[in-house]
């Protein structure tokens, strides 16, 4: 069985043709497209040296518009190990998590000397992030079996040494940390007694990990490589022979799933994590035809071996929505017999109430994601689909590119594994209103059934009962604050990026008004739904930051939290509101945000516009819900 990490077994395999369609690839589209298959370190690096030969010729050109739909980073590298061969990996592969990915690396185990020195190759680069990737040997680890006072100092020693580079790395570059933990050796000299004993190799990094973990912050990230290798294999992992001869921290054919991993938590940066799990039925939830074998001549529960390997496949999905990952069904069946086995079946884990939208008809799947994507207000890139049929997944691949849909093992007892294995959902923090997150959009879609039925939009939103309220930031928001600030592209005019520093210096500087904008109704509590940052000058306040979940729209929250910026400003003695919209491929659906307000535009642009209200004598209108402010 092929290890499915090392195959990147959620991706198609590369065509036969890869060489050709490669060689005439002439946009970043194309390579878009290629960068979806499974892809070895060869293969990454023939895609990284054909993008960047395209930006070269294209920037010759001075188009702009090239790298679109990309969002473009750089990055730093450092290490005790070579990084020369990953790196045009990690340009590849970020290809498929759309990042125009530009990086710099240091000197080769100079990492005391890049971090320190007022020369170092990240200087003047204007870092989003810098990859610290040290592994064992990098490090002062000195082993002392059964010398637990000896150990516990060297494992200070060792953690003390890493926060001096990460602290002269932030303040040098102002750059996010991603921080590799550490693969311990395959050697273990105690035997099965390694992990236990005080001062042994395995046990100095075992506990310094548990100690980097404790380093996780909202600029610091922690790059699993400690797992990552265990998943693989440590033996498999460690090359002595690469070691000894060109200084290589792990097998080299392990390049693409590296290049994965590291390029997740840059794109959950980013807030391009998926956040929905679209489910087809028969052969997918259960084994066998609900409309043909009936409810019991499906397989779920226990007792037989592909019967149980569905019902691991159910707990897998209900521990993802746990978390906070959004259920949708999209079936070609009979709406009731769909749903019969939700209701009626005594194995099924997965009901009805787990699910935020149920689609069964039959439409092709394409166009009921499409349905499914409107209904719970989230974009298409938000979405995987799980699916056994190769034609359904090859028609919504085509159809719907921005949607994930991974690859079905051909025995399902793989599923959970591989679903897992494809990190579509990283995270790179997790709070309450995370965990509630399926809840809310749960709720949403009540909501909007609700409208649906509703003739008087009006008396639809009073009968929500909405309280909102606002408050300004806080330590106690501040984790929310940034996770939002840093993954909302949709509703988010200026999509401007702020670390937990930044958040905490508007928090205390007085040129600047902040609010975080929380919003509850009758079906339940939505949580933290809008960000507020303005800049305020005598005369003139300006909208700096806007953004809100989108699932909120259409309740005319925007004008409820636009009267309360009004309210703030006017009694600060201001007489005008500027507002910022920065065009981006996903912030479409704010391009008359400001109009619709009743903002005039002052200036416009390919790259940015500006709007400006009056509100010497601004006419305050009345807003279906209850303001609750809090100082």
């Amino acid at each position: 069985m092929n290890c499915i990490y090392e195959s990147l077994g959620w991706l198609l395999q590369a065509p036969e043709d890869f060489s050709s369609r490669l060689r005439y690839a002439s946009s970043v589209d194309d390579l878009i497209e290629l960068a979806k298959f499974s892809l070895d370190e060869n293969q990454l690096r023939r895609l990284s040296i054909k993008f960047q030969s395209l930006q070269s010729n294209q920037e010759m050109k001075t188009n702009n518009d090239f790298l679109s739909p990309l969002i473009p980073m750089k990055i730093g590298i450092i290490s005790n190990a070579t990084t020369k061969l990953a790196t045009p990996a990690l340009v590849g592969t970020a290809l498929r998590f759309g990042i125009a990915l530009d990086v710099i690396e240091a000197e080769f185990n100079q990492i005391a000397q890049e971090a320190f020195s007022s020369e170092s190759a990240f200087t003047g680069q204007n870092l989003g992030a810098v990859l610290l990737a040290i592994d064992y040997r990098g490090l002062p680890l000195l082993p002392s079996p059964g010398d637990k006072v000896s150990a516990e100092k060297n494992v200070q020693e060792c953690l003390g040494y890493i926060k001096s580079i990460i602290r002269s790395l932030r303040t040098k570059t102002g750059a996010q940390i991603i921080l590799q933990n550490i693969a311990p050796p395959v050697e273990a000299l105690f035997g099965s007694y390694e992990g236990r004993l005080p001062g042994t190799m395995h046990w100095l990094i075992s506990n310094l990990n548990r100690e980097l973990d404790a380093l996780i912050a909202n600029d610091i990230f922690i790059l699993d490589i400690a797992g990552l290798a265990a998943n693989l294999g440590l033996e498999n992992w460690h090359d002595p022979i690469l070691w000894n001869v060109a200084k290589l921290s792990f097998a080299q054919r392990y390049v693409p799933i590296y290049s994965d991993y590291v390029c997740r938590i840059l794109a959950a940066r980013l807030g391009k994590s998926r956040r929905c799990l679209i489910l087809d039925l028969d052969n997918t939830l259960w084994g066998g035809i609900i409309g043909d074998e009936g409810l019991e001549g499906i397989l779920i529960g226990n007792g037989d071996p592909t019967a149980e390997a569905y019902l691991n496949i159910q707990r897998t999905v209900l521990d993802l929505r746990e978390r906070g990952v959004v259920l949708a069904i999209s079936s070609k069946n009979e709406d009731l017999t769909a749903r019969q086995p939700f209701r009626e079946h005594p194995d099924m884990l997965i009901r009805e109430e787990h699910i935020a939208f149920f689609q069964a008809n039959w439409f092709d799947k394409a166009s009921n994601i499409k349905a499914i994507a409107d209904k719970l207000s989230l974009g298409l890139d938000s979405m995987v689909f799980l699916d056994d049929n190769p034609a359904e997944r090859m028609q919504v691949r085509r159809e719907l590119p921005q949607v994930a849909v991974p690859e079905f093992p051909r025995d399902p007892a793989l599923l959970p594994r591989t679903l897992i294995a494809a990190g579509y959902f990283e995270a790179i923090a997790f709070s309450e209103e995370d965990r509630n997150r399926a809840s809310f959009y749960q709720h949403n879609a009540k909501r909007t059934q609700i409208q649906n039925q509703s003739s008087d939009m009006d008396a639809y939103l009073k009968s929500l009962d909405m309280e909102i309220t606002m408050s300004p930031f806080d330590d106690a928001g501040r984790a929310r604050i940034v996770q939002l600030i840093s993954k909302s592209n949709q509703f988010n005019l200026t999509t401007k990026r702020y670390s937990d520093l930044d958040v905490k210096e508007f928090e205390d500087n007085k040129f600047f008004f902040t609010s975080q904008i929380r919003l509850k109704d009758v079906l339940g509590d939505n949580g933290m739904i809008c960000i507020i940052i303005c800049k305020k000058d005598s005369h003139v306040w300006e909208i700096d930051t806007w953004l809100m979940s989108c699932r909120v729209l259409g309740r005319r929250v925007e004008l409820a939290v636009l009267q309360y910026i009004v309210m703030n400003a006017k009694a600060s003695g201001a007489s005008k509101i500027i507002g910022v919209y920065r065009p981006t491929d996903r912030n479409v659906i704010v391009k008359e945000h400001y109009k619709k307000l009743g903002f005039n535009k002052i200036h416009g642009d390919t790259e940015i516009e500006s709007w400006v209200l009056d509100i010497s004598n601004y006419n305050f209108q009345e807003v279906p819900m209850r303001f609750k402010y809090i100082d």
